[in-house]
């Protein structure tokens, strides 16, 4: 049922963003009862019959064939990311065969070395958007995720309910929905994941933009891209991320951050990583620290 009642939204969602002049359609006439094509107009451009398409958008078929997927993909203009979501949500696994609840995740030794070493922020998430293993300068740079709780080190949970975050990210609103996709994707993929459920409930009732956003029904792949940071010690950065899936594990990726040559970014990012320093316990160099990071900002803002 929860299959059902998800195929039901995504596809009412999509086909609610689309208007008769996107689809080629004459325009449509003064009394429309609901926003974007009509169910028939769908059906018609995907070659299929009305009362086929209705059963489908209800959840009520349950044999659909890849061909019939893809013309309503294109009839829906469906990107990568939600074509696959559709075909997911479309041919759910039978009870009888679903998975065992997954097991915990863990990086290998050899990728936490990896991301240890990168001299860039680097950081691997799994399921749900959980943090599962982070260098120094991701930690500067985002969060400590190692310094919480194993049960919030969450990427998600981090960008809605840290107020710190709202205040890092120049476009806060474009990360969020984009954590928003992503947790929409993993649950049309794990439907019957209990942990996923209890975090999409959670951030549900504790912030009102999760909830908008996450009936939109929206969803996302790991890629690349560009973030704009306002970090509070080395001031204003601009990074390219590049998302790769861990042999292994397709549910692990690693993100790595890099900065252009030259660039401001980089200054920033070389000023991070030497505040980030780890220098010897009970050493001077130790307690200066914090004092360095303090006169370095002072330098950067009597500069610009």
């Amino acid at each position: 049922m929860a299959q059902n009642v998800e195929l039901r939204e995504f596809l009412r969602t999509r086909r609610g963003r689309l208007t008769p002049e996107d689809a080629g359609l004459p325009p449509g006439e003064g009394g429309r009862r609901v926003p974007g094509l009509r169910r028939e107009e769908l059906a018609a451009l995907a070659g299929v019959s009305v009362d086929y398409y209705i059963r489908l958008e209800q959840g009520r078929s349950t044999s659909v064939s890849a061909s019939v997927l893809d013309a309503i993909a294109r009839a829906l203009r469906l990107d990568d990311d939600e074509r696959a979501h559709l075909f997911t949500l479309a041919k759910p696994a039978a009870p009888a065969r679903r998975r065992a609840a997954p097991r915990p995740q863990r990086v290998r030794p050899g990728v936490r070395r990896l991301v240890e070493g990168l001299p860039t922020p680097a950081f691997v998430t799994g399921r749900r958007l959980d943090v599962l293993a982070t260098n120094h300068l991701a930690r500067a740079l985002l969060c400590d995720f190692d310094a919480l709780p194993p049960a919030q080190r969450n990427h998600a949970r981090w960008v809605f309910l840290d107020p710190a975050s709202r205040e890092l990210y120049a476009d806060w609103e474009a990360v969020a929905r984009d954590n928003v996709a992503v947790l929409r994707m993993e649950a049309g993929r794990h439907p019957d994941d209990p942990e996923l459920s209890a975090l999409i409930g959670e951030l549900t009732v504790k912030d009102e933009d999760f909830a908008r956003w996450w009936a939109q029904h929206d969803v996302l792949r790991h890629g690349y891209g560009t973030k704009v940071y306002r970090h509070p010690v080395v001031g204003e950065l601009t990074v390219d991320y590049e998302a790769f899936p861990v042999a292994g594990d397709p549910e692990q990726t690693l993100f790595v951050y890099t900065v252009a040559p030259g660039s401001r970014s980089a200054e920033a990012l070389a000023l991070l990583a030497s505040w980030t320093a780890a220098p010897p316990a009970g050493s001077a160099a130790e307690s200066d620290r914090g004092r360095a990071a303090t006169d370095a900002g002072a330098t950067r803002e009597v500069s610009e």
